[in-house]
């Protein structure tokens, strides 16, 4: 029989094809699981265990050695204040977070803020002392906390892990103790027409998080070498463990709002909460949510101006030291002639399993509307993704009766499963095969919940690839993504558009019909006038109802500042007098997020890493904000866990956002708790088949469909095949040696 040629030269008689994919599948797997964090190993004993039916609503609950009794993980309760002035708004968040055992704990929470907004105040209660926290550079402020935590002293470190999702840990919370921290923000509202918005973000959703890329560079004396990059190098740290909502609903948040608008209201009404409305005068109201709130959805409130009353130009200043910050919103003349342009519209629909029930009935219900709204003369095409891509025709095709009808029948029939990949649609959506057709505007409508970890890596490819396309977003459901939603608006030179609930798919897409046919407003710019430090830089393109939001630093008081564009067609200019800025707390802080996000912006269109880091340090140490590269801690100055007590450490569990379904996300098998290696002997966890008391993971949370490999059972498949690969690789050098 003629030798096989694959077979010659490996042991065990294996081909080599074989050999080469067991060495690459055991170092992929060990790779993909030394990306996730490892956590500290804590000790857990016996304190004051629990059943399940000791329980009067949803908890976090962890397996003890004692069978059927479990230990309850520390609780949460938020109270939310916000003073409204004007377009700003000042908001002070209280964390109380409650020990319910014997033992000392440390508790982790991961919790959105508004993508924009600027946190520079932390403060921690220490018996009825408060303590101030300190903005330091993020490495040195975590050596500070675990210090802190290790020595026994009571202590808060506040870290961004994006613009939108802020981590609070408190380490050395004693046995049935409440340690209450507090932090405080400042942000711009936002302006769509005649009515301005307030959004409070309640909960983190999960984020699907793509696995690491793999690739083989080489060998090495016949071993593989791989070079690993991850697009979620943090995976960990945005995703806490979340409850099961069979279980009820924890974190209880009571909210109220101090509104002084300014100008004369019409109405305030406030979408997905119940609220009650105290009006003081025309233009003042206080706004209190009815009752506690479970944390599952955004809290959103609108105020509608009376009738004229909203001004042409609205102008405030802070003066700090020798400098002053203004903030300016100007609203351009409506009115400005509609001449509509045939279109290429490319609709990206995502069916992944977080936008299973309430979501993907949103999104289906806004792409048939969009459908309808095209006119002879444009073209589409239709993108569907989950953890799979599927483009509908092979280009744009002709908005006509026969291909509206196939994207129609296409559309109805979508159900909603798996992982979300967002990253090969958005490059899908962008593909131009005709990138110098001028006939037409070429706008890419994405509707999604962006719950993905791989934002960076998202507005890379914007960055990279925009071309003539300009990106329009719209956020589905209770809990969108704003951060990535509003920056690949931003990024794309598009506008960014929430549904929240099926209710309010008719009017938020015709103002987005409105948004996509109508002038846009371009080039503007700070043309004359006294010399500013204005940001964002340069100032985008504005869409209908838009007002343009500047924030400027300089030593002038007075003086008059020009700022022209085109509308449409149509040049467009206004003056703007400093004198007139009326007193504005906050606005430095303002203007100093603004240019940290203009700045961070830069990455995405190719500026030196380096630079960018440089620049966003020293304005955040400047301003003392919280940054990717700044962080808050506050440190008690006396230790209080006694010297021998060890501490747990705990990550605080979230609500399933409001709407979304278990199953989808998380998939049917998760219907037992997975207990770590670090709580139990590793074949007890293996052998353990009975179902949750009330939590669905412990600790690191679980990991979406198709994402990365950060459970313990990633951890065992990886030594099986890392040993195996191993004795092939010793078994290959041996009989190599022999021969």
């Amino acid at each position: 029989m003629k030798p096989n040629p694959n077979l010659s030269g490996t042991p065990l008689g294996l081909p080599l094809a074989v050999l080469r994919a067991s060495l690459i599948a055991a170092a992929v797997t060990l790779t993909a699981f030394a990306v996730t964090k490892a956590d500290p190993t804590p000790t857990l004993e016996p304190a004051v265990l629990v059943t399940p039916d000791d329980m009067g609503t949803g908890a976090l609950l962890f397996k003890s050695t004692e069978g059927g009794k479990y230990l309850e993980a520390p609780r949460l309760k938020t109270d939310v204040s916000i003073a409204v002035t004007g377009p700003t708004a000042r908001t002070v968040i209280t964390q109380r977070f409650e020990n319910p055992t014997d033992k000392w704990v440390e508790g982790v929470y991961v919790y959105p803020l508004p993508q924009n907004s600027a946190v520079d105040t932390l403060k921690m209660q220490v018996g009825d002392r408060f303590l101030e926290g300190e903005v330091k550079e993020r490495v040195e402020a975590r050596r500070i906390y675990e210090k802190a935590a290790r020595e026994g002293f009571k202590a808060t470190l506040i870290e961004q892990q994006r613009p939108n999702i802020f981590t609070n840990a408190v380490a050395n919370i004693g046995p049935h103790e409440t340690i209450v921290v507090q932090i405080e923000y400042q942000e711009a509202m936002r302006l769509d027409g005649d009515k301005f918005s307030l959004r409070v973000p309640l909960v983190v959703g999960p984020r699907y998080n793509p696995r690491p890329n793999v690739a083989l560079v080489g060998y090495d004396v016949g071993a593989p070498i791989v070079a690993v990059s991850d697009p979620v190098s943090d995976r960990d740290a945005i995703t806490p463990p979340v409850i099961h909502p069979k279980y009820g609903k924890i974190n209880p948040v009571s909210l109220r709002v101090a509104l002084k608008s300014g100008v004369a209201l019409a109405a305030i009404e406030s979408p997905y909460h119940p609220v009650k409305v105290d009006r003081i005068d025309p233009k003042t109201a206080n706004v209190t949510v009815d009752g506690p709130v479970p944390a599952d959805r955004d809290f959103v409130l609108n105020w509608t101006l009376a009738p004229n009353a909203l001004p042409q130009a609205t102008l405030f200043r802070e003066t700090i030291g020798g400098d002053s910050y203004y903030l300016a919103m100007i609203v351009p003349p409506a009115g400005a002639k509609k001449t509509r342009q045939p279109r290429e519209a490319i609709f990206v629909i995502d069916n992944s399993g977080s936008m299973a029930g309430e979501s993907i009935r949103q999104a289906k219900a806004a792409l048939l509307m969009a459908l309808k709204e095209l006119k002879p003369g444009d073209k589409f095409n239709v993108v569907r993704f989950d953890n799979t891509l599927e483009v509908l025709f092979n280009g744009a095709v002709p908005a006509d009766d026969e291909h509206l009808g196939v994207a129609v029948r296409f559309v109805a029939g979508l159900d909603a499963n798996g992982g979300t990949e967002i990253f090969p649609a958005l490059q899908a959506a962008l593909a131009d095969s005709t990138p110098n057709d001028t006939s037409r505007l070429r706008q890419v409508i994405f509707l999604t919940d962006g719950a993905v970890g791989n934002e960076d890596q998202v507005l890379a490819e914007i960055g990279r690839s925009l071309g003539r396309s300009r990106l329009f977003t719209v956020g589905i459901g209770s809990a969108p993504n704003s951060f990535l939603m509003e920056h690949i608006a931003s990024l794309g030179r598009g506008t960014f558009t929430h549904i929240g609930s099926e209710t309010e798919v008719d009017a938020r897409m015709t103002e987005l019909f409105n948004k996509l046919e109508s002038p846009v407003m371009t080039d503007l710019r700070v043309a004359d006038g006294v010399k500013l430090e204005t940001w964002p830089n340069p100032i985008p393109d504005l869409y209908e109802g838009e007002p343009v939001v500047l924030t400027a630093a300089t030593p002038a008081q007075s003086g008059r500042v020009r700022i022209e564009g085109s509308l449409g067609k149509t040049p467009w200019s206004t003056s703007l007098d400093l004198a007139t800025a009326v007193e504005g707390k906050g606005v430095s802080k303002l203007w100093a997020r603004s240019k940290i996000s203009s700045i961070e912006a830069l990455r995405y269109r190719g500026a030196n890493e380096g630079d960018v880091d440089a620049e966003i340090l020293k304005v955040a140490l400047a301003h003392h904000l919280v940054s990717r590269l700044t962080s808050l801690v506050a440190v008690d100055v006396t230790p209080s866990r006694p010297t021998g007590e060890t501490m747990t450490s705990h990550d605080m569990p979230t609500n399933l956002p409001h709407g979304w379904n278990f199953e989808k996300v998380f998939g049917p098998e998760i219907g037992r708790p997975l207990i770590k290696a670090s709580y139990e002997p590793m074949m007890q966890k293996l052998a353990m088949n009975e179902e949750p008391a009330t939590a669905t993971k412990d600790g690191d949370g679980i990991a979406l469909p198709q994402t990365d490999a950060g459970t313990d059972l990633a951890l065992v498949i990886g030594i099986l095949m890392l040993a195996s690969g191993t004795l092939l690789l010793l078994a290959f050098r041996a009989r190599t040696a022999r021969s």
